[in-house]
């Protein structure tokens, strides 16, 4: 390309993102505030050739690309892209780039944070030493419970999930169990992971952790119906996306004890309510989507997505690219 890109990048990143588009020779543009109506946003990005996107505030869809017809790329800063039109990206022949592999580990520690938490109830006893109600020894109150030789249910053993297995099996021996798409035959064979149905999957898990993509088929997809399944002694985790549970019915599942606890990364809506009745139980944990929260993680996270927009500026394709058809010469 002849003349000098301009990327809009619509929140802080790392430094060492910047420092890569710049010396590139791209033109790097910050909105004057980071907290943008939709309005602001999109005339930011109508003047632009490529967009580096942080977070999920707003939608890439059919109207975003009509409005935007300016816009040749876009390099998320996140691996999920499930707040983007991809086959409208893909029609308008528009590079989606995002972010795997950098944040797996640190993600799947979260998950891992999450289990041993909830198993323990570390949220709700660290409230009571706060509140100063620590009291007297009491050999039943505040029971948890250990996870040496339980079954990990994995939905979506991808590169998230298997790190979290693989973390899980070393220092809690636990079977392994996952449903995917397709069969992980590197998980089978290194960790002794078994294929299983959704529904055994949901029956058979002491810990159910979620780690697929989300889709729009799968809203609620943890709903009643699913945690009525579950063994009594059930943990669910999510660290994907908020949308795959139904809040209502997983408080309810925990405050009838068809489920025994809950930790959460993302919830739905995010950021959660203050006065959501989930935080007032004994065996939930919920942070604020810190999956990726980790120097190191969003350093990579920054340095993957200019990699993603500085391929485009040069011709070549994406390397981590969310809809690789873009490039198909059949679109």
């Amino acid at each position: 390309m002849n003349d000098i890109m301009k990327v809009f990048v619509n929140k802080r990143i790392p430094e060492i993102g910047i420092k890569l588009l710049e010396q590139e020779g791209l033109e790097v543009l910050f909105p004057k505030n980071e907290i943008l109506s939709h309005e602001e946003w999109l005339s930011y990005c109508r003047n632009v050739d490529a967009i580096l996107s942080i977070g999920n505030d707003f939608k890439y869809n059919k109207e975003f690309f009509e409005a935007c017809p300016n816009v040749k790329a876009i390099a998320l800063y996140s691996v999920g892209f499930d707040h983007v039109d991809i086959k409208e990206a893909t029609q308008k022949h528009v590079p989606i780039g995002n972010t795997p592999d950098v944040l797996s580990r640190a993600t799947s520690d979260v998950a891992f944070l999450l289990m041993q938490s909830v198993a323990r109830r570390a949220s709700y006893n660290f409230q009571k030493v706060k509140e100063g109600k620590w009291g007297t020894f009491d050999p039943l109150h505040g029971l948890g419970q250990e996870l040496y030789g339980k079954t990990l249910g994995i939905l979506g053993l991808g590169r998230i999930g298997f790190e979290m297995a693989k973390k899980s099996q070393k220092a809690f021996d636990m079977e392994i169990i996952y449903h995917n798409r397709h069969r992980n035959e590197e998980a089978e064979k290194e960790l002794g992971a078994a294929y299983v149905s959704f529904e055994e999957l949901i029956e058979r898990s002491d810990v159910l952790s979620v780690h697929a993509n989300f889709t729009p088929e799968q809203k609620d997809l943890f709903n009643s119906s699913v945690f009525e399944k579950m063994k009594s002694n059930a943990i669910f985790i999510n660290t994907a996306r908020g949308g795959f549970q139904n809040e209502k019915d997983l408080y309810e599942a925990l405050a009838s004890k068809q489920i025994w606890g809950a930790g959460l990364d993302v919830t739905n809506p995010e950021p959660m309510s203050e006065k959501d009745p989930l935080l007032e139980l004994s065996s939930v944990c919920v942070l604020p989507h810190i999956g990726s929260a980790t120097m190191e993680a969003r350093n990579g996270m920054a340095r993957l997505a200019a990699e993603n927009i500085i391929a485009f500026s040069r011709g070549e394709k994406m390397p981590h690219c969310a809809n690789p058809k873009v490039y198909s010469d059949t679109i």
